[in-house]
């Protein structure tokens, strides 16, 4: 057990040698040919780990199931649930969902890959929240999102990094200057791994939708959206854990995610049960449904759910992160918190990273334990990004606070699933 306290526990941590490695090896090779980057495997190959059945077992193994507990969510939450499947929004007009097209449509890609489904299918299911911005929702200004990349600044649940093929999150332009000071020491750099961030430039994630083919397959997207969405609630709970209000969670839905296929569609909430010091989490089922039946009369239930999630959860959501983040302390001393780890480290009174199952990799365990031997991340590195490479920094500020007012590395299935052996 982790004796070091909670912040301590939480600062940022730089990537293991031999991830490094591989980043730096990747990156040259891309230069050199077209080969997919390494935050970008292909999609076959971030699935892998997850095809096998077993890898629900090894999430529970990790304090996360792929179910409901035996108590489910908090009365507030079944009742927000209910409002977001109940919101009306407008719709497209012009799509492939058109009433007269519909049934073509369905015909067209029932047997065809995951790429042609979510070039024809995926955006009428769920909505991208940079294009409704960009058409003139301001209050989404303050979020960002990722297309199949991989959250190579998130610490860690298991080996196996996780690569949605859509992801919202907070930009890092929706928080304030001081905002951004507060949370730099638990941030760092963006060659850090961090429990708030998913890619370098996504925060707190809290939507993730991955798209499937065939027999069995939504299980498999179930399993790397559960994978995905337990390190966004974890980080809304080790948040607000920091100043000790992370029994305010409990059993409340933090994250929300989406399965589908060329025919059907599984929306889940997600959620952690906190006891003192213990969490673990969850998932609750909100709908599941084949979107092709009785006409397609619920072929929209899945894009109005996802504007209700953007437009009317998001901005109160925002402003509880926000409220947490402002009363974080700004004279923290770096210098004292810097050798205060290293003798903690050097002493054994702190479990090393590969201990943690923090690590990014099985190959990574052993060289990570090399690396971090008597030796202790420099606190100097702990910077933000450089503000030249953050993107839309004055629109996202604005529409972030604006939208706080209005709410009043994966080596392979088998050598991690050895694990379970």
């Amino acid at each position: 057990m982790d004796t070091r306290p909670t912040w301590m526990r939480l600062l940022a941590r730089k990537k293991s040698s031999g991830s490094l490695r591989r980043k730096r090896s990747d990156i040259e090779q891309s230069q050199q040919s077209s080969v997919t980057p390494s935050d970008q495997k292909s999609r076959e190959v971030k699935s892998a780990p997850y095809r096998d059945a077993r890898y629900g077992i090894l999430l529970a193994t990790k304090g996360s199931f792929m179910d409901e507990d035996k108590h489910g969510i908090a009365e507030h939450s079944k009742i927000l649930v209910q409002r977001l499947l109940s919101q009306e929004h407008p719709v497209p007009q012009e799509s492939l969902f058109r009433d007269d097209l519909f049934k073509m449509t369905c015909r067209k890609i029932k047997d065809e890959n995951e790429a042609r489904v979510i070039r024809d299918i995926s955006l009428l299911i769920v909505p991208s929240a940079d294009l409704l911005a960009t058409y003139g929702a301001s209050e989404l200004e303050c979020l960002t999102e990722s297309v199949n990349a991989g959250w190579n600044n998130s610490i860690p649940l298991t080996p196996t990094r996780p690569q949605p093929d859509y992801a919202v999150g907070f930009r890092r332009e929706a928080f304030t200057e001081e905002q951004l000071s507060k949370l730099r020491p638990f941030v760092g750099n963006l060659f850090e791994q961090s429990y708030f961030m998913a890619t370098y430039y996504m925060y707190f994630p809290f939507l993730t939708c991955e798209v499937k083919c065939g027999v069995g397959a939504l299980d498999v997207a179930d399993r790397q959206n559960a994978h995905s969405m337990t390190l966004a609630v974890r980080a809304v709970v080790e948040l607000f854990r920091l100043v000790k209000r992370d029994k305010e969670l409990d059993r409340e839905i933090l994250a929300f995610s989406i399965s589908h296929d060329p025919r059907s569609v599984r929306i889940y909430g997600h959620y952690a049960v906190i006891e003192e010091e213990k969490t673990t989490f969850y998932r609750h089922p909100i709908r599941t449904f084949d979107f092709t039946e009785l006409e397609g009369r619920d072929k929209w239930t899945t894009y109005k759910f996802t504007k209700s999630v953007y437009q009317k959860w998001m901005p109160s959501h925002f402003v509880r992160l926000c409220s947490v983040i402002d009363t974080l302390p700004t004279d923290v001393d770096f210098e004292l918190s810097q050798s205060t780890l290293q003798f903690s480290e050097q002493t054994g009174l702190s479990q090393d990273l590969a201990n943690q199952d923090l690590s990014a990799s099985n190959t990574d365990l052993a060289s990570s334990a090399q690396d971090n031997d008597g030796q202790s991340q420099p606190l100097a590195l702990l910077g933000t990004p450089d503000t030249s490479i953050t993107r839309d920094s004055v629109r996202g500020q604005e529409a972030g606070q604006e939208a706080g007012k209005e709410a009043v590395v994966d080596d392979g299935p088998q050598d991690e699933l050895r694990l379970l052996s």
